[in-house]
């Protein structure tokens, strides 16, 4: 059973029992807050499971524990965010790019708490696509290294608990979005900025920027800013445009539990440190005293990726 008849099939039923449900279709899910989007493991949407004795002990143990679905080739499905906020709508860009034919109508529907829209695409095992955000076009994109909240999930906003509600399914399937033409599309200059940094040459003192998403990801509660921050600052100093940075490594910080204007927040700092003075860099090894300021657990424990 395919992630469209999942959703389907769990419309207004329990976290719990929706959670099996998931899980029993093999496909791998997560355990996030009541009422919120931070994960409740360890490693976030690194644990995601579809063992059902797994998921049957998280929700004994979280209850009303909200559902979280990793995005990309884990799930094997893409998903684009529309967002509705005080700053705008981001059904302007996308109902441009739908009309330009670069979206098509997807697997399924979702209606997000906000007002916005996920929707739901088949992931290309063949052709991986990372996710990205466009606060410009208020339109994000999470494929391989994301995750979303799904139904019967709810958050608590403003007016309430307000639910995820699947709106719509595509009774003949779809075919993958290409995320990569729908940002250029709706922003870019973010595109142009993405393909400039990633053309450069590699070298031994450029970090991998997976590799950073990953340990971003693995942070705990009174180490996350600033570990986002420093690990921000080392994409930026090896040339990553703030959007590509914020791509990259905003994922892994929402799995670590900071809320979005956290992250952009501690992204922008970090970006507009980086340009006015780098830290020292020797044989791709970053100054261990800066290195301990930015995250110092990791550091006394070894972890902190320090080597580019």
């Amino acid at each position: 059973m395919g992630v469209a008849e999942v959703l389907f099939l769990t419309n207004g039923m329990p976290a719990r029992d929706a959670a099996l449900a998931f899980a029993r279709s093999g496909i791998r899910i997560f355990p996030c807050a009541s009422g919120g989007k931070r994960p409740l493991t360890h490693a976030g949407f690194h644990d995601a499971s579809s063992d059902v004795d797994q998921v049957r002990t998280w929700w004994a143990r979280w209850p009303e524990a909200n559902l979280g679905m990793p995005t990309g080739s884990v799930s094997g499905i893409d998903v684009v965010d529309i967002d509705v906020a005080d700053a705008g709508s981001g059904f302007v860009a996308f109902d441009r790019a739908s009309a330009a034919e670069l979206v098509p109508d997807g697997i399924a529907r979702v209606r997000t708490p906000s007002g916005g829209l996920h929707i739901y695409y088949p992931a290309n095992p063949a052709r991986p696509q990372r996710c990205w955000q466009s606060a410009m076009a208020h339109i994000d994109f999470r494929g391989d290294g994301g995750y979303v909240v799904v139904p019967p999930s709810a958050l608590v906003i403003d007016s309430g608990r307000v639910a995820y509600r699947l709106v719509s399914l595509s009774p003949n399937g779809s075919s993958p979005v290409d995320a990569a033409a729908l940002r250029d599309f709706v922003d870019p200059k973010a595109s142009q900025a993405a393909s400039r940094a990633t053309s450069r040459p590699a070298a031994a003192t450029v970090p991998e920027p997976n590799r950073l998403a990953h340990w971003v990801s693995r942070l705990e509660e009174g180490e996350r800013n600033s570990g986002l921050f420093w690990a921000a600052c080392r994409l930026a100093e090896a040339g990553f445009a703030p959007t590509d940075v914020e791509a990259a490594l905003s994922p892994a910080a929402a799995s670590a539990g900071l809320s979005e204007r956290e992250i952009s927040a501690t992204i922008r700092s970090a970006s507009r440190q980086s340009t006015e003075k780098s830290p020292p860099v020797a044989s791709g090894l970053q100054d261990a005293t800066w290195c301990e300021r930015a995250a110092p657990q990791q550091r006394r424990n070894g972890d902190a990726p320090c080597l580019s």
